[in-house]
């Protein structure tokens, strides 16, 4: 059974995540982990203020939690009702990234499903700054859902890279088995600029080759532009359902994820997009 945590803050946008990931495993046993966290000074502040000697700051955020995840479960199994997916609420004061790191732990989660509001103007981050706190920090693969996407089946999959990743990454299996299930083309995309593959990584295209040839996958290759730019064009000439990146540190992926955005990028916001740590920041 699968162990997938889903963080909420009971917007809208947390919810529509929510809701893709019920249609994304509606086939799989799963045990969901609604998680919510919060610090009582911005949380109910005006609640104090009405009921200044009823409960402590604390307290207060501790019951209102509790109640809305309650909610959140009922929401959900009323929409989905399906018997295949079991649920764990949790309510915390703590950070949402440290509740997250240790919620991992605790219960050995597969997997993160979480909302993005992306960016909204000049100098924003691309995918919103718990997302993107949330991949930098934690071991553990998140598929971030930009708001208001409604559920696509992933028919074809964009996987950029450069090849330097190790074969014995563990969240590799993930990948093959999005495409078994969903029955996905898989692109295999490469960016550079005038220096050709050297034997390391056409070892690696060679093995990603042999791991997938029970899928329909099909290499990429563009020179002259950064990965930017290369997922952006293949964007506008095929239609993706889904971004698959490996975050290895130190690579073209940090160049991606934590640069402002100058004029407004559509293709960051529009598809869910499916974030695997590599080996060595999980070692």
């Amino acid at each position: 059974m699968k162990r997938i945590l889903l963080p909420t803050d009971f917007s809208d946008n947390a919810y529509n995540a929510i809701r893709y990931a019920m249609h994304f495993f509606k086939n799989d046993k799963v045990t969901f982990y609604l998680l919510n966290t919060f610090t009582p000074v911005s949380y109910h502040a005006g609640y104090l203020i009405e009921n200044p000697t009823m409960y402590g700051m604390e307290d207060v955020a501790m019951i209102n939690s509790k109640r809305d995840i309650e909610r959140t479960e009922e929401k959900i199994k009323k929409e989905f009702n399906n018997p295949k997916h079991e649920f764990v609420r949790l309510s915390s004061f703590n950070t949402l990234v440290g509740e997250i790191k240790d919620v991992i732990e605790r219960y050995d989660i597969d997997l993160i499903v979480m909302g993005t509001k992306g960016a909204t103007g000049a100098k924003e981050v691309f995918i919103g700054t718990h997302t993107m706190y949330t991949i930098k920090k934690v071991k553990c693969p998140v598929i971030a859902i930009p708001s208001g996407f409604e559920y696509e089946e992933p028919k074809d999959i964009l996987f950029p890279t450069d090849y330097n990743f190790s074969k014995s990454n563990q969240y590799l299996p993930l990948v093959k088995e999005i495409c078994d299930v969903h029955v996905c083309r898989l692109n295999i995309l490469n960016a550079y600029y005038g220096v050709p593959l050297n034997e390391d990584q056409k070892e690696i295209k060679g093995f990603l080759d042999e791991y997938f040839k029970g899928n329909a996958h099909v290499f990429h290759i563009e020179e002259g532009v950064d990965v930017l730019e290369a997922v952006e064009e293949f964007q506008k000439k095929y239609k993706i359902n889904l971004l698959i990146m490996i975050h290895n540190k130190h690579s073209f992926f940090e160049n991606l994820l934590f640069k402002p955005v100058i004029n407004q990028i559509a293709y960051h916001t529009n598809i869910p997009f499916l974030v695997i740590p590599s080996e060595k920041r999980i070692q």
